[in-house]
């Protein structure tokens, strides 16, 4: 009887304190200090108005007020980090090669019409600008505005000459850098710890394992910024007819334990900013700001810019 008292007062004790610490971190852990807060995020500068990845497109969501830019890092065969999402061109540029067996000065112009990954059946046209750019073109052009960095390949060079970059224009304060890969995370941590870093795919599910089992109050986290997909949206991007009942599940599923306002809010109060990806309509937008989300990602910042003014004339009024 007295073991029993001893095991339930134990689990009392431990629950109402993961309670209260969920609610209350700073209790525990310092706030993490927020050099910028990332609203408007556009995807690959915004891919579905312009073609992705592109100075064109870079340059329209920073005239449309973006907070932040979303980009995507590759090494050429000279060693120049270049702007660009895929390891190999076929899909953007139509010639058969990877970007790091080409220099920069081989590399090919993007296709004039490029599919938008997260809209259906949705092709943008470009203008003018089909180049791929330099990072450093990036940084030199749009000195103040923060820069989400997606380091796509393991390569030890790549994350050195990023982070060479970051620094030389004192952007450690406004750029934010990682991959879905946890090595990729470790690496660019170790390289630079000065620079904000995403949690990796790795690091998400043991999040939610922490959040279930309710440890994540008490474990102290290196990441500022959780970057996640909002798995509803999947439903969306297929024919409806193609989508099996296994698949609508684990969607399901997978939405389920992933879009949770509590473990938000419990990171937001932990200077932890949360983005929601990638999302293009309006139904979508205000979901991730129901759930608490701080920032949205998006193919289309017109359309995102225009429901936050929306948004913001409701309030108002």
């Amino acid at each position: 009887m007295c073991a029993m008292i001893y095991v339930l007062s134990t689990v009392l004790g431990y629950v109402l304190a993961s309670v209260l610490l969920l609610k209350c971190p700073s209790l525990l852990h310092r706030r993490k200090r927020e050099t910028f807060r990332g609203m408007h995020i556009s995807h690959r500068g915004g891919a579905g108005e312009n073609l992705e990845n592109t100075m064109a497109a870079f340059r329209h969501a920073v005239e449309l007020g973006t907070d932040m830019l979303e980009l995507d890092c590759h090494l050429t065969k000279d060693e120049q980090v270049v702007v660009s999402h895929d390891t190999h061109l076929q899909r953007s540029t139509g010639v058969d090669a990877y970007v790091s067996d080409l220099t920069y000065e081989e590399l090919p112009p993007y296709l004039c019409k490029l599919d938008v990954a997260f809209k259906r059946e949705f092709v943008c046209e470009g203008g003018e600008d089909k180049h791929i750019p330099l990072l450093r073109d990036v940084f030199e052009a749009f000195p103040e505005i923060p820069v989400n960095v997606d380091i796509k390949v393991n390569n030890d060079t790549l994350i050195r000459k990023v982070s060479e970059l970051v620094t030389k224009y004192n952007r450690e304060h406004l750029t934010v850098w990682g991959n879905a890969r946890n090595n990729i995370v470790q690496k660019c941590y170790k390289e630079n710890p000065r620079i904000p870093v995403l949690f990796s795919l790795q690091r998400v599910l043991l999040l939610l394992l922490l959040f279930y089992t309710g440890l994540l109050p008490f474990v102290p986290l290196k990441e500022q910024f959780l970057e996640i997909p909002m798995p509803s949206i999947m439903t969306k991007l297929k024919d409806p007819a193609r989508i099996s009942r296994s698949q609508r599940l684990m969607t399901w599923l997978a939405d389920t334990l992933l879009m949770r306002k509590t473990m938000f809010e419990h990171l937001k109060a932990r200077g932890i900013q949360v983005y929601v990806w990638v999302l293009n309509d309006e139904e979508d937008f205000q979901r991730a700001l129901d759930l608490g989300a701080t920032g949205i990602m998006t193919d289309f910042p017109t359309k995102l810019k225009d429901f936050m003014e929306k948004r913001s004339l409701t309030k108002h009024h």
